[in-house]
């Protein structure tokens, strides 16, 4: 009996990683048509810079009207300039410093998201901040509060404040953004590692919830990428050999675009080993 119950546990083990791993392929391996996101209503956060400005060219580039969302309006404005410039459709720019945003301010956000575009189809919760790498006796509860605002509560708070517009999407698809270090603690990560095992909690108790409704919910690992937050962390790095925010893009494309409608509840890699 043992023998049989091992075999078949065997077996659907087996099973759900390969599910897992045809995801992660059609993913990074995505070759998005130049319409892939016609007519969907994105939102992304950190939209000012690395990965988020790259994602929100990207998104346009394939046909979304993008919402770009940060604290720093001239940034946001120079995505703004680049999209129109590259005749794409022209993106709506949402200041906010989530640092410092209330439930309020999201739940007005909500409401403006419907009142504005009628929907939202997407959001990618892109924003984050790194904190210090050092000792966990040395870890502030100050920079513990300051790292947890943004990377979770006030990505729980959007979340909420936006549910009704996404709600109202035919195919809804929320994205948060993982690390390595949300799936397997490293020594002196500590907040910023905590703060992506409670963004790899979220997303799975989203995807539970959400599983039999139009609303999908998953995240991302970027992996090793040319950006200001990775030469923070490894400063002794030499940049020109990671991949750019660029090329890790299909992977962000497919997860909203409609190819994607029965992925829910992965944590999947940019840059599979």
């Amino acid at each position: 009996m043992e023998l049989f119950l091992g075999t078949i546990l065997s077996i659907i083990l087996r099973l759900c990683f390969h599910r897992y791993k045809v995801f992660i392929v059609q993913a990074h391996l995505f070759s998005p048509s130049q319409t892939e996101l016609q007519n969907k209503v994105i939102l992304v956060t950190g939209a000012g810079d690395g990965i988020g400005r790259q994602a929100a060219l990207s998104f346009a580039k394939h046909g979304a009207e993008v919402i770009l969302l940060g604290k720093t309006v001239k940034k946001l404005e120079a995505v703004y300039d680049e999209i129109l410039a590259a005749g794409n459709i022209e993106p709506g720019i949402i200041p906010l410093d989530m640092q410092g945003a209330t439930e309020k301010h999201y739940v007005d956000m909500g409401a403006m998201l419907i009142d504005q575009y009628g929907r939202l189809d997407g959001i990618l919760h892109n924003a984050s901040i790194l904190g210090h790498l050092c000792p966990f006796n040395q870890i502030t509860s100050t920079e513990f509060n300051d790292v947890m605002q943004v990377n979770v509560t006030a990505q729980f708070l959007m979340t909420q404040g936006v549910l009704p517009a996404l709600q109202k999407s035919e195919h809804g698809s929320i994205i948060f953004t993982t690390s390595s270090v949300g799936r397997e603690g490293r020594a002196f990560w500590g907040t910023y590692s905590i703060s992506k095992f409670a963004t790899e909690g979220m997303t799975q108790v989203m995807a539970s919830e959400y599983a039999n409704s139009h609303i999908r919910v998953n995240c991302i690992n970027p992996g090793a990428t040319r950006t200001t937050m990775r030469g923070k962390a490894f400063p002794a790095e030499d940049p020109q050999q990671l991949k750019t925010p660029l090329d890790i893009m299909p992977s962000y494309i497919y997860l909203m675009s409609d190819q994607a409608v029965k992925v829910n509840g992965q944590s999947i890699d940019c840059q599979p080993k």
